[in-house]
């Protein structure tokens, strides 16, 4: 048997997941990153996630560089399709952990007229890859149909909503649809999560730019939505109080 003919185990992709992503290469990283899911024993806020250096990464993808495949994992971030977290025990490691958003997922798919099939595995009791099948359930009546899509619309109107009232505080506005899908995947984690806990540690963000403003910049505000919003500043008891003064009334 030739070297270059199947004697390994293989990495599989859908070819419609692989033209939804217009990219065979995020196919088969977003399809390798499931598979590990489906086999991950590391549950936190009742999802299933995954963690890996970039260098980690690469040795599974070994015909693209690992600048690549950092690139390519941003990207799938970016477009809301992975979700990113800490959990790390060390403050300092910045280890990256992944789970994947399959709502977006199956959005995708509805968009070329199908759903990309996958195997849920947000459940942390899920048994892992099983039969595939199609994870949309036909509603039985047309009141019921009417019923989940009002509350899908209303609860996306709100989220929306919310996020532009922090969006318009925020003082770098770059990277606002990025920023929206971060925002949104945070809301969704827990119902603890919540503007006001934002608007506080926005407060403090503004207060440490005010008081490094000859030497600091603000992050764009796709980062500072992808949980940099947790960072802790050092601020003066002086630029406290001169924030809840600008933040009256506001």
């Amino acid at each position: 048997m030739g070297n270059l003919l199947i004697s390994e185990p293989p990495l599989q992709v859908l070819p419609s997941l692989a033209i939804a992503l217009n990219s065979v290469d995020k196919a088969i990283i977003l399809q390798q990153i499931h598979y590990w899911i489906t086999r991950s024993s590391n549950v936190k806020d009742n999802y299933k996630w995954v963690y890996n250096s970039v260098s980690e990464w690469h040795k599974q993808f070994p015909w693209l560089s690992e600048k690549t495949v950092q690139r390519y994992l941003k990207d799938l971030e970016n477009h809301g399709l992975l979700i990113t977290g800490n959990y790390n025990k060390a403050k300092f490691d910045r280890t990256k952990w992944y789970r994947i958003n399959y709502e977006a997922l199956d959005s995708l798919g509805a968009t070329w007229g199908r759903t990309v099939p996958t195997n849920r595995t947000d459940n942390p009791n899920s048994k892992g890859l099983g039969v595939i099948t199609n994870t949309n359930r036909l509603p039985e009546n047309t009141t019921e149909t009417t019923k989940e899509n009002s509350a899908a619309v209303a609860a996306h109107s709100s989220i929306e909503s919310d996020f532009e009232k922090i969006w318009s505080a925020y003082p770098n506005k770059k990277g606002k649809k990025q920023a929206f899908n971060h925002y949104k995947a945070w809301r969704k984690k827990s119902a603890k999560h919540s503007n006001d806990y934002l608007f506080t540690q926005l407060k403090l963000y503004k207060q440490y730019i005010a008081q490094n403003k000859d030497w600091y910049r603000p992050m764009d505000g796709s980062t500072w939505f992808n949980g940099r919003f947790d960072d802790e500043y050092q601020v003066s008891t002086e630029q406290k109080h001169e924030g809840r003064e600008y933040w009256t009334g506001g």
